[in-house]
């Protein structure tokens, strides 16, 4: 293992309980062992995930937070006796490995709850309201420390917990911790003081105006967190480990509307110098360690940060919060091993908090401590697999309900949290498979037909692999995009898959009744009924170098579209955007964390957006666009860049396709990454 990572594989203490090494995993939602949105059980798909991490070498390992208040069912969480004891018999397996175990209770996600359309209608129907309260209790589970609009949906405001139900709450965390201590879970953290969740908003001063003893001065604040540890430690003893999950400040200027890097703002919750005096305070009432980050639901990317946000987001703040304690303090938030190392060799943090990359490549810790960095997968930080909860202007909540009941899955690796149905099974009849296409789709049917015994072919028509996505990971920012398409470079050269460049194919029956596999993407769509479209660049083209002016008009505001104005606006030009919609970024898939971010930051730099507006003309020193209401405008620019979407390029069209014949990737269907790799991944293992 290369030395400058060695500090992150020394052992410390929270508490009594020795941790072998500073590598933490940090919760994610889907890797519960008890379930997540669904009745408790022991839940051995999660169980397996974190099972694998610690083999894995991680030294403490905390699941996907559970509320002690199951959102579905109305469950406590202390009341199936029957998975603690499942618990219990798995517990030595887990301790085989040497890793430590946290089990992250919350007291549940107040007017954070991603609220759907499906719960906008039960909610607001006073027959399907009382109907459906046994299932989901919508009154219950978005309730506040007072009342106060939800973070997704204006149709389904929180109203004020009341103090009975407080009380129910803190003994649930109490009776909770017990059983996980007499299951063998060597702790338990408490989700939080954290990310603008239930127990962080009776924190807030934007959120909190209670006149109660939970609300107005700083003690009746942290009330609430304070009582949880307090009841834990009478239940468990003073020796049981209890963590707290916590953000140092909030980087929230009010409701739904967050601090970007470098901004200067007014702070709506909580400040440094609060958070100085409040880490004190949680520590004297009994946490035994921190384990930080920043923001909240209002400002998510800072706790969830896209790749627009910078390596180690979180670290300066929570290197200055350890000053201020004598309990060890985690850092997360797009941490770099080597300056995780760092920071813990000076004293600055005690341990490193990772998530995602877990998901992207459990093995990613072994990996490293075996100089094999090259081989690990990196997570891409676009969140698509994991946390794609999606809003833009006029919805809730925009996510498909498979990917609501199954988070902490990966657009990377089509196998996390889905082993039952994505496993690498050995061919029984070992044969040449064709592959047209080198993009990312053709790669990963390769990687995986070979797994299984199969001799992929990959002819591609360019002079290098990697199709559209090389476009897609040019842009500055992107280097984790371009750290993917290596390992899958590198995959085809280890795996020794035969591959033809400059070799295009436009004929199938030259391969007779060989299984094929199609993966030649898409066409930039062309908008051929504009006038002067002949004058616009494509996006891909600019990805790829062409040169373009000082002021540039992007017409299209979604994903893409949105992107490039920002690489723009970074290469230091002027970017104006233009979008048919009534916001940017109003696609289902992107994660609320991603799209806040870039409609953000569009609005602190001043950046022109023009929404509901179409392209009438390009011309040659500027544009004419039409508002939804028949308003013609002319902008000025040097150069415009079309973002309008892209258009399958099958080789034959889906109807039409013989027996032997697959379609992966997008000229299967215009999708994302995610699309593209887990259904490579499927043809791959079915043929």
């Amino acid at each position: 293992m290369n030395k400058k990572y060695d500090s992150l594989f020394t052992p410390w203490k929270i508490g009594n309980c020795e941790i072998k090494n500073r590598i933490v995993l940090t919760s994610m939602g889907g890797t519960d062992l008890f379930g997540w949105m669904e009745k408790n059980h022991f839940d051995k798909a999660g169980a397996d995930f974190i099972l694998s991490v610690a083999k894995n070498n991680a030294g403490l390992v905390l699941p996907g937070c559970q509320p002690v208040y199951n959102p579905m069912f109305g469950q406590w969480l202390y009341k199936n006796k029957k998975m603690y004891k499942e618990l219990a018999a798995w517990m030595p397996e887990f301790h085989k490995t040497g890793a430590k175990l946290f089990v992250q209770l919350t007291a549940g996600f107040g007017r954070s709850f991603t609220v759907s359309t499906m719960m906008e209608t039960l909610y607001n129907n006073p027959v399907l309201r009382v109907l459906s309260k046994p299932v989901m209790d919508l009154d219950k589970i978005t309730a506040s420390a007072s009342p106060s609009p939800n973070r997704w949906s204006d149709k389904l405001p929180s109203r004020a917990l009341t103090v009975e139900e407080i009380h129910e709450f803190v003994t649930a965390f109490g009776k909770t911790a017990k059983l996980l201590k007499e299951a063998g879970v060597d702790g338990v953290e408490i989700h939080a003081v954290h990310e603008g969740y239930l127990l962080d908003q009776f924190t807030l001063d934007y959120v909190n105006k209670r006149t109660d003893e939970y609300g107005g001065s700083f003690e009746n604040k942290y009330r609430f967190a304070v009582e949880i540890v307090q009841e834990i430690k009478k239940q468990c003893g003073e020796d049981f480990p209890v963590s707290l999950r916590y953000s140092v400040v909030s980087k929230t200027k009010g409701f739904r509307e967050g601090a970007l890097p470098g901004e200067e703002y007014t702070e709506a919750g909580r400040d440094f110098e609060e958070s100085k005096k409040a880490a004190k305070y949680l520590q004297d009432a009994g946490y035994d360690m921190l384990n930080c980050d920043n923001g909240t639901y209002d400002a998510w990317y800072w706790a969830h940060p896209p790749i627009y946000m910078p390596e180690n987001c979180n670290l300066e703040d929570v290197k200055n919060i350890r000053k201020y304690v004598d309990i060890p303090v985690v850092c997360a938030g797009r941490m770099n091993p080597e300056v995780a190392a760092n920071a813990i060799s000076n004293g600055d943090i005690d341990g490193a908090g990772f998530a995602r990359q877990f998901l992207a490549d459990t093995e990613w810790v072994t990996k490293l401590m075996n100089d094999n960095e090259d081989d690990i997968r990196p997570c891409i930080l676009c969140h698509s697999g994991c946390f794609n909860m999606c809003h833009y202007k006029g919805v809730p909540n925009d996510q498909d309900l498979s990917d609501s009941l199954h988070l902490a899955r990966c657009a990377v690796n089509a196998e996390t949290m889905q082993k039952d149905k994505h496993f690498i099974k050995p061919t029984t009849s070992p044969k040449k498979i064709i592959i047209i296409g080198g993009g990312i789709g053709g790669m990963e049917a390769a990687r995986v037909l070979k797994l299984r015994g199969h001799e992929p072919i990959i002819y591609e028509k360019s002079d290098r692999l990697g199709g559209t996505f090389i476009a897609a990971s040019a842009e500055s920012y992107k280097g984790k995009l371009r750290d993917l398409l290596s390992w899958y470079i590198r995959k085809m050269e280890q795996m020794k898959i035969e591959i033809h460049l400059n070799t295009e194919i436009t004929d199938l029956s030259q391969f007779g009744a060989a299984p094929i596999i199609v993966a030649t993407g898409s066409t930039a769509r062309v908008l051929r009924n504009v006038p002067g479209h002949e004058k616009m660049i494509e996006a891909c083209q600019f990805l790829t170098g062409t040169e373009v002016g000082e002021t540039v008009a992007v017409i299209g505001g979604g994903l893409t579209g949105s992107e490039i104005a920002y690489e723009l606006a970074l290469k230091g030009k002027k970017p104006i955007i233009v979008e048919m919609k009534d916001d940017l970024v109003s696609q289902k898939g992107v994660c609320l964390a991603n799209s806040s971010y870039l409609r953000e930051w569009f609005a602190w730099k001043n950046i022109p957006v023009y929404l509901e507006t179409s392209l009438k003309e390009v011309r040659d020193n500027g544009i004419l666009c039409v508002t939804k209401d028949g308003k013609e405008i002319e902008i000025a620019c040097d150069s415009v860049i079309s973002s309008a979407g892209y258009v399958p390029t099958p080789l034959v069209s889906k109807d039409k396709k013989p027996s032997n014949v697959e379609l992966v990737g997008d000229c299967n269907g215009i999708g994302n990454l995610r699309t593209v790799i887990w259904r490579a991944y499927e043809v791959a293992m079915k043929l």
